[in-house]
């Protein structure tokens, strides 16, 4: 299951170590907000992107103006409540320190908030860098499966007699390579996912089952693996299919644009609704193929749609008349954080207008 991809290490340490050293003043379009206070006080429920839009016109470029080195980015600022956070308006920095205080770096921030210098167990009061509770369910079970590890994942091929409905402890029998895994989700083929330029059909949304864990490979002479049931969320059987459970997922994001340019399209809408809002998540229509990995922030366009145009002139032969592309309208941020070959999912930080499948995920200009 070479081509699963999710947001292991591979992915989050190359694109944190594509992040150059922060610049002594943050780049143009990571300008303050005109009203920004003059200090934030920390509490619980907040977010560093809620805490930076407070500042920032766009809060994702906090690395930026906290400063983080390279370094700093692979273990960001932990901030927790009862922190204050200041505008040091002198350098165009976020800082822990008062400015002019005295600190002989005149207000950049000198203390290393971060797992070695806390108690074990302090970590869960900080701050997460977005809401936690949006995304936690798309971590390590909904799926995407493109058309050829459908065709090569391993299937369920049996189960013990007399079992109609698998439970937790149950045995089944599986055929197919395991690649050298031996913690497995079993998934459904379930909602395909349609590239709205293309029009084909480049992954499909797996239907979580559960998960099996492996207890005897194949021996020379029988076909099939021995494994047994770890979890069960709905009804699973023979033809089901298995991909190899996701690593630990990473949880210290950092916003951050895209590798390279991307523009990509919104594919679907988790839960199957119409029009999604803030902090729900969608597909787009590209993935660690194109450059984007986890923390890679999209900003959110309306399509512009292809009209006729009513005054111009007839088209080709007379017939029909000349078309129009209206402008993209941008409507909100979109947050990268579960990538796979050639297609991710998003958590929308903000919009002004609800988003649908068609609309456009583009990298900050």
């Amino acid at each position: 299951m070479k081509n699963f991809i999710t947001v292991g290490t591979r992915l989050a340490v190359a694109g944190l170590f594509a992040m150059a050293a922060a610049a002594p003043v943050q780049a143009a379009e990571c300008a303050f907000r005109q009203n920004a206070p003059d200090q934030h006080t920390v509490v619980r429920g907040d977010t560093l992107w809620d805490i930076s839009g407070k500042f920032l016109e766009h809060p994702w470029c906090w690395p930026q103006v906290w400063g983080m080195n390279r370094d700093e980015i692979a273990n960001p600022h932990w901030i927790y409540p009862g922190q204050i956070v200041y505008f040091d308006r002198k350098n165009g920095r976020l800082s822990l320190n008062r400015p002019g205080s005295g600190d002989p770096s005149d207000g950049l921030p000198t203390i290393r908030l971060s797992p070695q210098v806390r108690n074990e167990g302090m970590g869960a009061d900080a701050i997460p860098a977005i809401p936690p509770g949006a995304i936690e369910p798309f971590l390590t079970t909904p799926l995407i499966i493109d058309d050829k590890q459908l065709d090569s994942a391993p299937r369920i091929a049996a189960h013990e007699d007399g079992h109609v409905f698998l439970g937790k402890g149950d045995k089944v029998y599986v055929r197919g390579a395991l690649d050298g895994a031996s913690s497995f989700q079993v998934f459904r083929p379930g909602t395909p996912l349609r590239d709205p330029d293309t029009g084909r059909v480049v992954a499909w949304e797996a239907v979580y089952l559960g998960s099996l864990a492996l207890q005897t490979a194949a021996r020379p002479g029988v076909d099939v693996h021995t494994f047994t049931v770890s979890s069960s969320t709905q009804e699973m059987g023979v033809g089901d299919r298995l991909v190899a459970a996701p690593p630990t997922p990473l949880r210290n994001y950092v916003p951050h644009a895209p590798l390279r340019p991307v523009k990509a399209r919104v594919l679907g809408i988790y839960s199957g609704v119409t029009y999604a809002g803030q902090n729900q998540v969608i597909s787009v229509n590209r993935g660690a193929l194109d450059g984007l990995d986890v923390g890679a922030v999209l900003r959110l366009y309306h399509f512009g749609e292809i009209i006729p145009d009513p005054g111009g002139s007839k088209g080709i032969m007379g017939v029909g008349k000349s078309m129009i592309k209206l402008p993209d309208e941008q409507v909100g941020s979109l947050f990268i954080f579960r990538v796979f070959k050639n297609v991710s999912y998003g958590l929308i930080m903000q919009t002004t207008q609800p988003v649908q499948v068609g609309d456009v995920a583009a990298s900050p200009e």
